[in-house]
């Protein structure tokens, strides 16, 4: 059975992130806090917000995308591996490549319409 409640290889390819990261469990400050927005009653009522600090570095992630708390812990580590890794690598990131597409496609955009 997972911890996070996700598939097994979802869970071994975000361990083998954060070995390939160095980021160790030791090195993670985990608050829960209680969510806000939607989700009625029991977001209310439990704290299923996740806030994970990463003592080296001094990141600090809060996630709070599902009701679930194992699933905003899973999502929280995943977030906090890519931003240790744009961090680290910048623009060759998988994030910065991401982003730089993104950009790239806008700009490709705007030229369009100017030409118009």
């Amino acid at each position: 059975m997972s911890i996070f409640n996700v598939t097994p290889q979802k869970e071994a390819a975000l361990k083998a992130e954060m070995i390939r990261l160095g980021v160790v469990e030791k090195d993670l400050l985990e608050i829960f806090v209680r969510s806000s927005g939607a989700g009625g009653q029991h977001v209310n009522k439990s704290a299923t917000c996740v806030q994970l600090k990463h003592l080296p570095s001094g990141l600090e992630v809060k996630c709070q995308k599902d009701r679930s708390q194992a699933l905003n812990r899973f999502y929280a580590r995943r977030i906090l591996c890519e931003k240790l890794d744009e961090l680290r690598q910048g623009k060759t990131s998988a994030l910065g490549r991401k982003q730089e597409k993104i950009k790239k496609q806008k700009a490709r955009r705007r030229r369009r319409t100017r030409a118009q």
